[in-house]
């Protein structure tokens, strides 16, 4: 009854889950590339609000299409969440009048275009004489045209957006493409998030339906009890539901990390009733007495069930301690939830097999089965006659894997682990091509004086940085005020291409008094220039590269910067998201070496208050260290890069894989006071008694971490394959590689002294206590 109220509590908590609606920030808040970025929001606002649309096809400057497309901006403008759109129709010509002397806006298109002559005027002077458009609103030499959407700023991190763009954006360009036949490419942050956060969402229901349906094939199959495997999955099915409710409970975001909870607590939660479900099945077959087996599976398997669930928390519990939220927050669910799938297992199973009569003979006959048998002979004969060919071939892998360690590149980038079958993806590799990317850099320039911006010297030194960000070839073209000086100068001279540059000290004179009576109309600059005129941005968009480039390309834009701008009369400052999320990554891959470090340290610690012995803590660790760094090793061969998905890899497989040697070890110190300090008797025991199950259990981690590989998502792929790869090499090497060293370290380890400590009391309270079936 209290498992179902608090059940009932925690679904009322699901009402309180929210997706969320802004790119992971891996960052503390204040870190100083985080304030940086804030300082810039704080002057212009949010950056991410710009969604693209693109045409790449002469049949455009059509009369019929030019109309459709025209009209296409149209309706989108009529949308109380855009607050400005540029598209064909939109732009704008300078026209000089004098009298007094002021620039007038004059539309580009004045009606809808009637003629296939009128359509081709419009594009040859679109393209020859309006500079200021290029890679704004179209790419000269292969003839895309695009027209650039900006958002509310206050919507853009809400709920709101996603409304905007799922039922309203999305269903007129659908529309325009049916009428034209055209393809419409769409991509911009808020666009790509909106759609990502949506696979998200999908790909929640898909992975519980699949690691349930993997996890009780493989129980039935191990069991082949209906019985049994309904059990586990009502048992499970609560974990998942009481995982969504502590979201809920704690207001925690959805990311596409905590997404990844609910099917973990399956993946983990499995285990944990094999090892119930087969104790007891085998203390029935020992004595026959419901009672009696039930009794002693809480008193029994509780305990180690209890400690294998505190370490593998405790891997998880290490991310609390990292200054991310995004991580903080998936560590603190994570550990709650893995607790609670143990509190879960340990209360229901015993509790619904005393409603339920004993178990019959055909319940018990996987616990003999040959094939099981066969492997564990095999285990038994590899540790009693191979133990040297065990230790080379570890050292083998060691090396290979230091050797791939090395190969290990960081990958910061936005988009890698989005799907690259979907449309959205496709669209921001057209954008990469066509207009040189999609994630905004900013440049913020303190002029350290009101009006400053508007100095000759300082617009020069811009025009000269804006020349070094277009020779970069992963930055676009960039945007500034530079750009709109430059218009006011080839408006000034009647519209003439070849006079869009920036004006010299006397031209400034006569040009200015034009360019502030356009500027104070339209209020263009101050997108661009803050209210006091002391602020300038420079925007320019970064293809998807990997760090090292990004970093390179950062350096370069430093290096030009300081040589530029005198630190005495300008503070320069470089952010925007693609950065953030750049040194967001390269702070995740400290954070990942000091929370693997934690988690080998806390299970050093549990280890030592165990055994009392430093050469039992080395023992423990090497045969869960190893795996680790072959995983490691595999990364660099394979090509996949440390990235916010894969770094969970580590710290996650620790936690689980070490739950074995635990098992394994607390079993050999039973085995150890029942055999009267017989070691090779106790280790071959213990194998022989625990093989089973760390097979069992390896092989339903195995297939349940397999089931993060059907995602779309690039990372939780890699993340999936990469912790199965790892607890099978655990599995592996603490069944072969564990017992070798207790047999080879026996004399050093085997002391009574040891066993008498009292931390032991727990697993060797009885002679026949046993710990793991």
């Amino acid at each position: 009854m209290l498992i179902a109220g608090f059940t009932v509590f925690l679904g009322y908590q699901w009402q309180h889950m929210r997706f969320t609606y802004t790119e992971a920030n891996l960052l503390p808040d204040d870190h100083e590339i985080n304030l940086e970025y804030n300082a810039f929001l704080d002057k212009f606002g949010e950056e991410g609000n710009l969604i693209v649309i693109g045409i790449k096809n002469d049949s455009l400057f059509t009369p019929e299409i030019l109309n459709k497309w025209n009209t296409l901006a149209s309706q989108i403008n009529t949308y109380e969440e855009v607050t400005l759109s540029i598209s064909l129709q939109d732009l704008k010509i300078l026209d000089k009048k004098e009298n007094p002397a002021r620039f007038d806006l004059k539309p580009f298109i004045v009606d809808s275009v009637t003629s296939s002559k009128q359509a081709s005027n419009y594009r040859k002077q679109l393209f020859n004489d309006l500079p200021f458009y290029e890679n704004l609103i179209y790419n000269k030499e292969t003839g895309t045209v695009r027209s650039a959407i900006y958002l509310d700023k206050n919507i853009v991190n809400t709920p709101v957006r996603r409304d905007f763009i799922v039922n309203d954006l999305i269903p007129l360009i659908d529309r325009f493409e049916k009428e034209t036949g055209l393809q419409v490419r769409t991509s911009g942050m808020p666009y790509i998030r909106t759609l990502n956060s949506q696979n998200i969402i999908d790909e929640i229901g898909l992975f519980v339906g699949a690691a349930l349906l993997v996890t009780s094939f493989i129980f039935f199959f191990f069991f082949r009890s209906y019985r049994a495997t309904i059990i586990s999955m009502i048992t499970v099915i609560i974990g998942v539901m009481w995982a969504f409710g502590f979201l809920g409970l704690l207001g925690y975001e959805i990311t596409v990390l905590t997404a990844l909870i609910p099917p973990l607590i399956i993946v983990i939660g499995i285990p944990n009733c094999i090892f119930l479900i087969n104790k007891y099945q085998q203390e029935y077959k020992n004595h026959g007495n419901k009672a009696k087996a039930l009794q002693r599976v809480i008193s029994k398997i509780g305990n180690a069930t209890l400690m294998t669930n505190i370490t593998t928390a405790s891997g998880f519990a290490t991310f609390i301690l990292t200054e991310s939220s995004l991580l903080k927050e998936f560590g603190v669910v994570a550990s709650i939830n893995i607790l609670g799938i143990f509190l879960l297992s340990l209360l229901i199973i015993p509790i619904i097999y005393s409603y339920m009569p004993p178990p019959q003979e055909k319940h018990l006959k996987h616990l003999g089965k040959k094939w099981i048998e066969g492997f564990v002979d095999w285990m038994e004969r590899m540790v009693r006659n191979r133990r040297i060919e065990i230790y080379v071939v570890s050292i083998v892998l060691l090396a290979a894997s230091i050797i791939g360690i090395y190969q290990i590149r960081i990958s910061g980038s936005l988009i890698e682990d989005m799907p690259k079958e979907t449309e959205f993806y496709k669209d921001i590799k057209f954008f990469e091509e066509e207009f040189d990317g999609i994630m905004p850099l900013e440049i913020l320039i303190d002029t350290k004086r009101k009006k400053g911006v508007m100095k000759l010297a300082t617009l020069k030194r811009m025009d000269e940085l804006s020349d070094v960000i277009e020779e970069q070839p992963e930055l676009s073209k960039p945007i500034s005020i530079v750009n709109l000086v430059k218009y006011a100068k080839q408006a000034y001279y009647n519209g003439s291409p070849k006079y869009y540059q920036l004006p010299s000290s006397n031209e400034r004179n006569f040009i200015l008094p034009y360019a502030s009576s356009f500027s104070e109309s339209t209020n263009l600059m101050g997108a661009y220039v803050d209210s006091t005129g002391q602020y300038a941005r420079i925007t320019t968009f970064m293809k998807d590269i990997g760090t090292d480039k990004m970093e390179r390309a950062e350096d370069n834009l430093r290096t030009k910067i300081a040589t530029l701008f005198p630190k005495d009369r300008y503070e320069v400052t470089l952010t925007g998201k693609a950065l953030v999320f750049q040194k967001g990554t390269n702070y995740l891959v400290l954070n990942l070496v000091i929370s693997l470090s934690l988690a080998v340290l806390l299970i050093a610690l549990f280890m030592a208050w165990m055994f009392r012995s430093f050469r039992m803590i080395l023992v423990s660790l090497i045969p869960n260290l190893l795996p680790l760094l072959v995983t490691a090793g595999m990364m660099g061969f394979l090509g996949v890069p440390i990235k916010p998905s894969t770094i969970l890899v580590f710290s996650i497989a620790f936690g689980i894989s070490v739950d074995d040697t635990i098992h394994f070890l607390a079993k050999y110190r039973q085995e150890l006071k029942a055999n009267k300090w017989k070691i090779k008797k106790s280790v071959y025991a213990s194998l022989r008694e625990t093989g089973v199950s760390m097979f069992y259990t390896s092989i339903v981690l195995f297939f349940g971490f397999s089931v993060f590989m059907i995602s779309s998502f690039g990372g939780t792929v890699a993340l999936g394959g990469l912790v199965s790869a790892t607890l099978l090499f655990a599995m592996l090497a603490n069944l072969l590689l564990l017992p070798s060293l207790l047999l080879s370290l026996e004399r050093s380890i085997a002391n009574k002294k040891v066993l008498k400590e009292p931390a032991l009391e727990i697993l060797t309270s009885e002679e026949d206590q046993d710990v793991k079936s």
